[in-house]
C-alpha cells in the first residue's frame, strides 16, 4: 500500500477461468477480466452464476442478441454497446444481489424516498361540502 491508499492502473486480465479471484470477487476500478465462452447463453449463465449483479454489458450489432441479453441477464444495470452502463439521472444507479447496498438504489427515486417521508391522506366529503369549498 501507499500512504494515500492502493491504486491500480488500467488493467486487462485475459483468459481467466470462472473460478479466478477477479471473477469471484466484485472489483471496482479500471480492471477488466476477460473470460472466453462459446455462446451468448454461456456468457449469460456465467454472469447469472455470480453472487453479484451490479452491471452487465454486451457489444453487438444484433438487435435479437441485445434483446435476449437484456431479458435474461441478472444485473441491476444493463448496457448495450456501452462499457459502463451507468444511467443518467433521474434514473437510479444500483445493482442487484450482493452488489446492492441497503434497500434501494443510491440515486433516483429510491434516494428521494430514503430522504423523505411520505404522507397518505384519505378524505371523504359530504355532498354539501363538495359543492361549497369555501366552508
Amino acid at each position: 500500500g501507499r500512504p494515500d491508499g492502493c491504486y491500480v492502473g488500467p488493467t486487462v486480465i485475459d483468459g481467466v477461468a470462472p473460478d479466478h479471484e477477479t471473477v469471484r470477487d466484485e472489483i471496482f476500478g479500471p480492471v477488466l477480466s476477460v473470460l472466453r465462452v462459446a455462446t451468448l447463453d454461456d456468457a449469460i449463465a456465467l454472469e447469472n452464476a455470480s453472487p453479484y449483479g451490479n452491471a452487465a454489458a454486451l457489444f453487438t450489432s444484433s438487435g435479437a442478441a441485445a434483446a435476449h441479453f437484456e431479458q435474461h441477464v441478472h444485473a441491476g444495470m444493463v448496457g448495450i454497446n456501452i462499457g459502463v452502463p451507468v444511467p443518467r439521472e433521474p434514473f437510479a444507479f444500483g445493482g442487484w444481489n450482493d452488489s446492492r447496498f441497503g434497500i434501494g438504489d443510491i440515486t433516483g427515486r429510491d434516494a428521494i424516498g430514503f430522504w423523505t417521508k411520505t404522507r397518505k391522506i384519505t378524505r371523504k366529503w359530504t355532498a354539501s361540502a363538495a359543492r361549497n369549498w369555501m366552508s
